[in-house]
């Protein structure tokens, strides 16, 4: 009740009744989504996680290793407006053919690649795999919006990004199966192959069955909220405009930055994993990938959770700051027990901080898009996103840095130093649930809108 008297009622435009409906396709439409997600996401990964026998193949330092993560932030960086922009204009099916098919390119461009000499050729392949992800990151809001049900748009931002999360517990796990450290660089070759072999397998079914399955939008909306849109839509829109005022907005701006340094600090940290357990933990490449896939699990679990826990209760700000400050105590509980000289100790606070760390990832999406509305959810997530390529790409190049001169701890320590400054900000983040109260007031009888208005009114005072 507090969060939903901060700010006046909506205008009266958003009052009026709209019919809705639910479409059985939405569960496909995002089930599809989440699975070439999935796959992006496993190209992202699938390099750093056995960063050790990429560099033996290449014959490349470990910094030109971790580059193949990083393209993944710079890529996205000078190309996350211009796809915003062509989301707004020409919609959902557009962006997603363009995500998946992009990604299967990549795919197939890394089979190119499998020889020593062609390093370049890997590099040029995960930099298309990059720019798939451009169209990719910035679509789960929207897909809950479009989609989805007013009580039921957090669940299904927490599937869309369950798939990404997925994909990043995959890649954690199956490279150093399909890819074992061996000495015999033609026995290399052949292990690269299979998986490049397979996974462009799987991105070419998954952009066929895009270009059968996805649809645009159901032909009647699915909620109050996206029905005032579609019935009202504004003349004057311009994209230049509309990003401005969302920066412009403090809350939304603090929530940028935090957003940035949380899921940039979860990107850092799985871009340099390998070599973190290898410190303390020679030729356990098996180890550090199954730890990377419980901390994504935990994570996967953990979106989930929160998801149906924001529908259910609508609490974003108190859950938002509670997982921040528990992401935050599971950074440092990590940095402190990574050198005990246990691997189940790794486990355990891995799992932890993966429940909370990546578990916040749709909540920023869900907040933002309750902060930002009527504004288009594809430029908040995009924004929110640019800013985690920022800080992913400085904290990963910084942390790698620090382990490589000071030892792990210097580097972590780094993490939850930026990690208690979010907590920090977070707190300061004022609630503005417009997006709810838009659905609130629209599904209300007349008599009791005038009522709650009065007692709203009467709250703010």
């Amino acid at each position: 009740m507090w969060e939903q008297a901060e700010t006046p009622p909506p205008a009266d435009g958003l009052k009026r009744r709209y019919p809705t409906h639910l479409y059985k396709r939405r569960w496909a439409i995002v089930a599809l989504f989440s699975c070439y997600s999935m796959c992006n996401a496993f190209q992202w990964i699938q390099y750093g996680i056995i960063n050790n026998i990429v560099m033996k193949f290449y014959r490349v330092s470990s910094f030109a290793v971790d580059w193949l993560a990083m393209i993944y932030f710079v890529a996205y960086i000078p190309t996350i407006f211009p796809v915003t922009w062509l989301l707004d204009r020409k919609g959902l099916r557009l962006i997603a053919l363009c995500g998946s098919g992009l990604n299967c390119c990549g795919a197939w461009m890394k089979l190119a690649s499998v020889r020593p000499d062609l390093f370049v050729i890997t590099f040029l392949g995960q930099t298309v795999c990059g720019v798939a992800q451009v169209f990719i990151l910035g679509l789960p809001a929207r897909i809950a919006s479009v989609w989805f049900g007013a009580h039921e748009v957090s669940t299904a931002c927490s599937i869309a990004v369950f798939g990404n999360q997925l994909g990043v517990a995959v890649g954690f796990l199956v490279p150093p199966i399909l890819v074992p450290n061996v000495d015999d660089l033609n026995q290399l070759g052949y292990h690269l192959n299979n998986m490049f072999y397979g996974t462009a397998g799987v991105a070419t079914l998954l952009f066929i069955l895009v270009i059968i399955v996805f649809q645009e939008k159901p032909e009647i909306p699915p909620s109050q909220a996206q029905a005032a849109i579609h019935a009202s839509p504004r003349k004057d829109y311009s994209y230049v405009k509309s990003i401005q005022g969302m920066v412009k907005s403090i809350p939304f701006f603090l929530l940028i930055i935090t957003y940035g340094i949380n899921t940039g600090s979860y990107y850092a940290v799985s871009t340099l994993l390998n070599k973190m357990v290898l410190a303390h933990y020679p030729s356990e490449e098996l180890n550090a990938g199954r730890i990377g896939l419980t901390i994504v699990i935990a994570g996967m679990v953990g979106s989930i959770i929160c998801g149906i826990w924001l529908d259910k209760t609508q609490t974003y700000k108190q859950t938002i700051m509670a997982v921040y400050f528990l992401s935050f105590a599971g950074m440092v509980v990590f940095t402190f027990t990574l050198d005990l000289g246990h691997l189940w100790v790794l486990f355990v606070t891995g799992g932890v901080l993966g429940f909370f760390m990546t578990g916040y990832l749709p909540l920023g999406f869900e907040f933002a898009a309750e902060l930002t509305y009527p504004e288009s959810e594809g430029t908040s997530s995009g924004l929110l996103n640019e800013s985690a390529q920022i800080f992913g790409i400085i904290l990963t190049i910084s942390q790698g840095k620090l382990i490589d001169q000071f030892g792990t701890r210097a580097g972590n320590i780094l993490i939850f130093v930026f990690l208690f400054v979010g907590t920090v900000l977070t707190a300061l983040i004022k609630s503005d649930l417009k997006r709810m109260r838009a659905n609130l007031y629209a599904e209300k009888p007349a008599e009791e809108e005038i009522s709650s208005s009065i007692i709203l009114n009467e709250a703010a005072l």
